[in-house]
Order: C-alpha cells, then structure tokens, then sequence
C-alpha cells in the first residue's frame, strides 16, 4: 500500500538528493539526528498511515459527521487513528526535546505529515490545524496563556481552530462584525457568529481552542481594527482542569462535496452574553498575529492539495499498468493479445503531465519547509531574514499552484480510469473531490494571486524577487554545464525573463494609481508566475538526475530516466504556453475588467 501514499523512491530522492537534509543535522538543534533517525520517523508514519488512516478514508467520505444533541459526531475510527499520531509525537515533531517533541526539521515533518496527508484528508486536518493554533499562542500568548492552552495543546489534551469567516464577510475580514467587550477582569466577552470552522467540533480531545478574530469597542475601521482572542470550548480552572461550559455553540455542521471527514461548523459566540474569551497580544494586532497561522495554514493547504494529487497519480499509475484495453494503432491483428492501457501514447501523457505536477509541487512544497527550518536555524540574522524573505514571496505559489494543478492531474486520474473514473467504487473520484476544497481554502486562487503581485513582489522595494531571481538564474547557470539539459534550461531562462519586464511594468502601473487595471488580470499572473517557479524546481531536479545517471547506478536508471522525461514535458510543453497570458498582461487587456453588470 505504501506506493499509494507517496513514492518512497522520490521521498528519497528530494530529502537527501535535491534538498541534501543530511546537512541540516549539522545545525547545532538537530545535532541530534541522522539520516537513520529521519527515516525511521518517516517509516513509522508511513506505518500508521497505512494501518489506521487509509482504511477509514472512504467510510470518512461516505458516513460525514452528524449533528447530535448539539455536538458532532465522527465515525469510531477516526479516534483511534488520531491517538496512533499522537502517542507516535507525530504532533510535536518539531518541538524541542524539552517541550517533550522530537527537535525535527521542519523539512522531515512535513515529509512524515505527507503519508497522513495522502492516507486520509479528513482526519489528518484535526492535527493540522492544532499545530497552527499552537504555534500561534507559543508566539504571541502571555506565559499564563501558553501554561493553560498551549501545554494541554502540546500534549494532545486539548486541540484547536482558526475562527476567521463570517456569514457576510466570506474572505474580506476588515468586515467581520464579531464582537469583543472587555468584562473588567482581565477577559472578554464575544459576541458573533464564525462559519466553515474546520474541526470546530468533535470528541477527538478534551477541550477546543478557537483563535477567533473580533473588533473591540474603539478599534478602527478596517483591518487595523481586529483582534486575537482565545475563547475555549471549556473554560480551564487555575488548576489546570476543566471547567465550565463557554458560551460557544454549534450552531449546525456544513456538508461540502470533499473532505467529509472533517467537521465544517457554525459556530455562535455568546448566544447568552456569555463568551468568554482572552485577548492574545496587543489590541487591534490580531491580524498580523493570525496571518502566522494563516501562512502556515496556506503551505498545509499546498501541500494537502499536492498529496491528493500524488494519492491519484499512483492510483492511476497501477491502474493502468494493470488493465487490459485494446492494440497499439499499428496493430492490425484483432486476435493479437491486448496491451495494458499504459502502452496508449494519450494515456502516457496524461500520466507524464500528472507526473509533472505533482512531482513538481512535492518538491516545491518540501522547499519551502526547508526554508522555514533556515529561518530559525541559519548561522546569522540577516541569512535567517532572507530565508523568511523568499519564504513569503513563494507562500501563494505553495498554496495556490498545486491547489490549481494538483486538481488537474486528479482530474487526469479520473479520465485514465474511463468509465471507471467517476464511480465511487475506485477512489479516484473522491481524490477529486476532496482536492476541489483546496483552492477555496484559507483565501482563494484569486486571492492569492493579488497577495503576490500586489503585496509580495513589491515588499522591501522587491528584495525578494531580486533574491528569487538570483536563485533561479544560478539553477540555470548551473545546468548550463551539461548540454542535455539546455532544451530544459531555455524555455525557463525564456520564461524568467519574460515575467520580469511584465512584472516591471505592472508595478509602474500600481505605482502611478492604475492599481485596479494592473490587478485586473492577476490571476494570469499566478499562473505564469507559479510555471517559472516549478519550472526552476523541476531544473534542479533534472540536474540531480543528470548527474544520478552519471553515477551509473544501474537500479536507479529508470528513476532518473523518468525525472528527466517528467522535467521535459514541465519545461518544453507547459512553460512556453504561459507566454500567451503575459502577452495579455503585457498588453493590458482589460476584456474581463470592463464587462458590467448588465451586460451578463
């Protein structure tokens, strides 16, 4: 079963071939570890992934959580699955041995998390989003706040959610109407109601801890007026133990198309006049406070996205190597024996093209989770900034690109079954599904694409896409010493430096007060802007191949045969065709910005 969660093979190949985490260990806080401590963990994870995640997926899909007396309930597997993670310290693998976790690279957790990921969307989204709430109040929570909440949180007592989306707000947060009053004591008292709240419900842990979002009385308009506070499910006594039940209610339970699983709460806040919740840092900062767990959240979402994508490539893989279907086109013969369906040149492209992708967005994924390890463990200061700096410019294209294409190559899945593909007796159709979710969630593609050429490419006078520039013209510098790669290098250099003079000419645009008009086709942008990043991704793997062939390891031929020809089809098929959506950029076409109302 394990090659239908990840390619063990390619795990392999990205940690210690193309992103060398073997050096990591050499960083005084994981001095500890070795490459037999990183693949031990990711054995055990791969272990309970298999034995307690996946066989719940589907009977997760087809039995949702139900709404009971006030309270969700889930399926009696889901507990125990979660529990083998938590006793596994699968929660806390990054924490310090003193926190009680295991002082693993940010880059090895993520590569275990995957397994969870891929197994079962559903479940594994209860500790996802726990983690993100717990760094949250480890960051900004006061020492009461972290010995109350985050320590229960840490040792799986207690779990928790990001409550963020309002009935009339959606993703324009400067408009939640969620409200805070100081009670006088120190505490809050909020009043508003939260929906699609994942995982707001559930009897997996002790206690709930929402990170809720809420104006105070004086706060300003906009979103220099939110707040943070914690409002938990059950109030916690000064001892430790639990009191109380808050005034939070579950108001009722959502039922999206995809990760069925998970529970997608309303949730009511002081329907009594009595919620109480405790501010988290300074008044009025709570968004900047929430866009931690918010980043962290867009790169789990990514990933999330990258794993169902990975989850329906290998199923679809098998699928084809094992199904019998008609001759080649040159073969006349109707007694002739069939050929699998993998032999069908279509058949070989849509493989190659899932290939690319989910490939290409794994690498990417576990990337940036090592560029997080560099900004809390490089030698100095100012090489950890520039770690965060880069970081925060590919953040969009982690969450939106393999939520775009991801779903894609599960929509090739889907296709390569045939008839097959769409019924609930293969799984291809619920990979789909639940990969649908993943370009709405935690902000849409859209979004996403007006963070990045809005916000990220302008931040520190565009220091960071210098510094990402920089990265990728060495990638082909680098790949410039082995002639098989210049049809690989070429479209990229082409791409590269395609979006710079477009780039520079968008943000002239913004620059004198054409904002609306150099934003109105963002999304191309993403786009073009996401095919550069993979494109240069998928370089640095081809150059690792090259140089695994010139090593002449016969067993490995055939992988890194398949890297290269994965690299080609990324490089020589998809890269070029982004130059058409900056010709629209570059020409300012405003076909979709001009259309009013009454013309639909």
């Amino acid at each position: 079963m394990s090659e239908l969660l990840i390619d063990q093979r390619n795990l392999a190949f990205e940690l210690y071939e193309v992103l060398d985490a073997e050096a990591l260990t050499q960083r005084p806080r994981f001095a500890d570890h070795n490459r037999e401590t990183f693949d031990a963990a990711i054995g055990t994870a791969r272990t309970i992934a298999e034995k307690l995640f996946a066989p719940h997926n589907r009977k997760n899909d087809e039995n949702e959580p139900k709404y009971v007396n006030g309270a969700a309930e889930l399926i009696p597997e889901v507990k125990p699955a979660v529990d083998a993670f938590l006793e596994a310290g699968f929660l806390n693998a990054t924490r310090s041995f003193e926190q009680g976790g295991m002082q693993m690279p940010n880059l090895l957790s993520q590569a275990c998390f995957a397994h969870f990921q891929s197994a079962n969307a559903g479940t594994s989204s209860y500790a996802m989003l726990t983690m993100g709430a717990a760094n949250l109040i480890e960051s900004f929570g006061t020492e009461e706040q972290k010995e109350r909440y985050l320590q229960p949180m840490i040792d799986g007592r207690f779990f928790g959610t990001m409550a963020l989306t309002e009935p009339h707000a959606g993703s324009s947060l400067s408009d939640i109407r969620t409200k805070a009053e100081p009670a006088g004591d120190g505490t809050y008292r909020l009043k508003g109601n939260k929906i699609f709240i994942s995982a707001g419900d559930h009897p997996l842990s002790e206690n709930i801890v929402h990170m809720v979002l809420a104006k105070l009385p004086d706060a300003p308009p906009g979103v220099k007026g939110i707040s943070l506070f914690i409002v938990p499910k059950f109030l916690v006594n000064d001892d430790g133990s639990l009191g109380e039940r808050n005034d939070v209610t579950l108001a009722g339970l959502f039922h999206k198309m995809g990760w069925r699983g998970t529970t997608s709460t309303a949730l009511n806040f002081g329907d009594k006049d009595n919620c109480v919740g405790y501010l988290v840092g300074k008044p009025h900062h709570g968004l900047s406070y929430m866009f931690q767990m918010m980043n962290e959240a867009r790169i789990g979402v990514g990933m999330g996205a990258v794993m169902l994508g990975y989850a329906g490539y290998l199923y679809s893989l098998n699928y084809a190597r094992e199904r019998p279907q008609g001759r080649l086109p040159d073969g006349k013969n109707p007694s002739a024996p069939q050929v699998s369906i993998i032999e069908h040149a279509d058949v070989k492209r849509m493989l190659l093209a899932q290939k690319a992708y989910v490939e290409g967005a794994f690498d990417l994924g576990l990337y940036a989770s090592r560029l997080f390890d560099d900004t809390e463990t490089l030698d100095t200061e100012e090489e950890r900034k520039s770690a965060l700096q880069l970081l925060d410019l590919l953040t969009p294209i982690v969450k939106a690109w393999p939520s775009d294409y991801c779903l894609k190559a599960n929509e090739l899945a889907i296709q390569i079954l045939g008839g097959h593909g769409y019924t609930r007796e293969y799984p291809v159709e619920q990979f789909y599904r639940d990969n649908r979710l993943n370009p709405i969630h935690e902000g849409t593609n859209g979004i996403q694409s007006l963070d990045l050429l809005a916000r990220k490419v302008t931040m520190n006078g565009g220091a960071a896409l210098k510094q990402l520039s920089g990265i990728i013209q060495s990638c082909c510098k680098r790949a410039a010493d082995y002639s098989e790669l210049n049809e690989l290098r070429e479209p990229l250099e082409k791409l590269h430096a395609h979006i710079g003079s477009v780039t520079m000419a968008l943000l002239g645009d913004m620059g004198q007060g054409r904002v609306n008009e150099a934003l109105a086709n963002s999304a191309l942008y993403l786009k073009a802007f996401g095919h550069m990043v993979i494109g240069w991704r998928w370089l640095e793997q081809a150059i690792k191949a090259q140089q695994g062939l010139a090593a002449g390891n016969q067993a490995d031929t055939a992988f890194y045969q398949g890297k290269l020809q994965a690299a080609r089809y990324f490089l020589r098929w998809e890269v070029p065709s982004c130059h058409h959506d900056l010709n629209v950029l570059e020409n300012r076409d405003l076909t979709c910005f001009d259309m009013q109302d009454s013309w639909f």
